[in-house]
């Protein structure tokens, strides 16, 4: 909390989901971005998970635009290994999804953008 992370217990279920909401409003209500990973948790360099939907009900109960960014740091930071290696992260913007499409449809964009922007990674 001190980074301003808003913590998920992903097995509450239910009521992370009320939780995460209400972090979410409070946090933009100061004026803050919110920053998401669609994977759920890091992801090894050259895998590419499926993509979670859950930034899409954020999307449609906040009404705020999306800025797909793809993050290279699986080779640097891998995961379960608590020793960093030196090296460059490699952060791609995509272009904005505005506001006020329909969750499908924002789910699509924001899938596609971080695909292909993790493309030449």
């Amino acid at each position: 909390r001190r980074y301003g992370l808003i913590p998920i217990e992903r097995s509450a279920g239910a009521s992370a989901l009320r939780a995460l909401r209400a972090a979410a409003r409070a946090t933009t209500a100061q004026g803050r971005a919110i920053c998401l990973f669609p994977e759920g948790t890091r992801v090894p360099h050259g895998e590419r998970p499926p993509l979670r939907a859950g930034f899409a009900g954020l999307y449609v109960l906040l009404g705020l635009p999306v800025v797909p960014i793809a993050v290279d740091s699986g080779r640097v930071s891998p995961r379960g290994k608590f020793m960093k290696r030196s090296g460059t992260i490699t952060y791609k913007v995509g272009e904005i999804v505005p506001p006020g499409l329909d969750r499908n449809e924002a789910e699509v964009r924001v899938h596609a953008a971080i695909n292909a922007l993790n493309e030449p990674l």
